[in-house]
């Protein structure tokens, strides 16, 4: 089960025909005159003549035919030649190093390549060495040697700052925004910045009015206006001191990538397991679900008077996931509950109508670069107080040997009137945590218990009847 995380990464992955397209001018409209650019407040235009000299444009190139993949920022620390980013920025050189190469461009024009040297993949972050040193302006003070890490300046919420990058490869800017808290959608905290932060800003920096760093540019919502999200300079801090000038980068990044996606898996699976799974009614079934800062439930009915069946549904899922690719995002869960019941149909027309909500949910990866085909077993169980039709796959990682998606379908098989049909999607996980998840999983469906059916039918009756009186 695919799933399209609601969080949009902002580096640019260059598409000719799509790019072509979106600049096209629509024929048969008056072209209207563009609206008028607000001055940059007087803070904003001393940061960027300070900082410019320290940022950079980060390019990601094939080698075969030296054509742009996609385009990021990063900037300079100290006065090294050490550059931040985003690990999304130059992921492809990180998996793909006999494929891929990496070149900046600084403000001035100035070009030159750049050398992978160490990746966070869990908060998004990167360092690479560039043969330019900073100026000095982004100073992220880090431990050394026996030395405590320093404390970074806090942040007050409503605090102006300021993001700096090269939005769609239209130029170095900055852009003006507020610090608006911490965000724990995720299993790792991000700043919400309320400010805009575009594609092409990726792995920019976000800095306060004094130009201390608050963060790195990271994402924004694609359902939201100026919702963005920066990885908080703590992070930034830890990764550096993992890093010198003058190490040896590793020559293949993937036990790197596949042991940070593991250490998160555990992070993850225990949070989500800490406590038991929530239960909620469908009908006269029992289903489980987890409703936390991390995952988020959402419900729906489809009772239309002209429709022969009516669906009730639950979904939860997580907002955000790890990026490890474009083709590869992992760190997943999501949980799915329907309930379909006859109202109309003969008893073999609902059979079927049940059969085809329960088909077509598990896609084929036979052809995947990133994962192997989905290896699936099915059977039919007596589980509690229902019976069940059950089917479970499982699919490996090809690049992260200890990594599993696992897929987990039920549909009830008690009553031909009444389907329910349950699903866990799991992605990214040990095949130890997979089988947890979906054990705690399979134990909170069953069929309600006799008294909480009739209450749920007294409290629809007690609604359907105000509902008559009002009319």
């Amino acid at each position: 089960m695919k799933f399209r995380s609601l969080l949009l990464p902002l580096a640019i992955s260059f598409s000719l025909g799509s790019n072509a397209q979106a600049l096209k001018p629509q024929q048969g409209k008056t072209e209207q005159p563009p609206a008028p650019v607000q001055a940059p407040s007087s803070t904003a235009q001393q940061l960027y003549a300070n900082a410019q000299q320290d940022l950079l444009q980060l390019r990601v190139l094939t080698k075969s035919g030296n054509s742009q993949s996609s385009v990021g920022s990063g900037f300079l620390i100290g006065t090294s030649n050490l550059v931040v980013t985003n690990y999304h920025v130059v992921s492809q050189i990180a998996l793909e190093p006999d494929i891929y190469f990496g070149e900046y461009k600084d403000t001035k024009g100035k070009s030159g390549a750049i050398e992978l040297l160490a990746v966070d993949v869990l908060h998004d972050l990167a360092v690479v060495r560039v043969n330019v040193n900073g100026t000095g302006f982004f100073n992220v003070p880090f431990a050394t040697g026996d030395q405590p890490q320093p404390a970074l300046t806090p942040l007050q919420q409503g605090q102006h700052l300021y993001s700096l990058g090269n939005p769609l490869d239209l130029g170095f800017t900055i852009s003006e925004g507020t610090y608006n808290g911490e965000s724990h959608r995720g299993f790792s905290a991000q700043l919400m910045f309320t400010g805009p932060v575009n594609p092409g800003m990726s792995g920019g920096p976000n800095v306060t009015a004094n130009g201390h760093l608050a963060g790195v540019n990271v994402a924004h919502r694609r359902d939201g206006e100026l919702v963005s999200f920066l990885v908080p300079a703590i992070y930034v801090q830890q990764l550096l001191a993992k890093v010198s000038p003058d190490m040896t980068p590793p020559k293949d990044f993937n036990p790197t990538i596949g042991e940070q996606l593991l250490q998160h898996q555990t992070v993850m699976v225990d949070k989500l397991l800490e406590k038991p799974f929530s239960i909620k009614q469908l009908g006269p079934y029992q289903v489980p679900v987890r409703e936390s800062e991390q995952v988020r439930c959402w419900g729906n009915t489809d009772n239309s008077e002209k429709k022969a069946y009516s669906i009730d549904s639950i979904n939860c899922s997580m907002e955000s996931a790890i990026f490890v690719s474009g083709e590869l995002q992992t760190g997943h869960l999501s949980m799915h509950h329907k309930f379909a019941q006859n109202k109309k149909l003969n008893t073999m027309q609902f059979a079927k109508l049940a059969t085809n909500l329960y088909n077509g949910q598990v896609y084929s990866t036979a052809k995947s670069e990133t994962i192997t085909p989905a290896y699936c077993t099915e059977d039919f169980i007596a589980h509690k107080n229902i019976s069940l039709r059950a089917l479970v796959c499982t699919e490996a990682y090809h690049k992260f040997k200890e990594l599993y998606d696992f897929t987990l379908i039920t549909a009830s098989t008690d009553d031909s009137e009444k389907s329910l049909q349950s699903m866990i999607n799991i992605q990214g996980v040990s095949y130890a945590n997979g089988v947890k998840l979906i054990t705690e999983f399979l134990e909170g469906i069953d069929r309600a218990a006799i008294k909480d059916i009739a209450q749920q039918e007294t409290s629809t009756s007690i609604t359907t009847s105000s509902t008559e009186a009002a009319q």
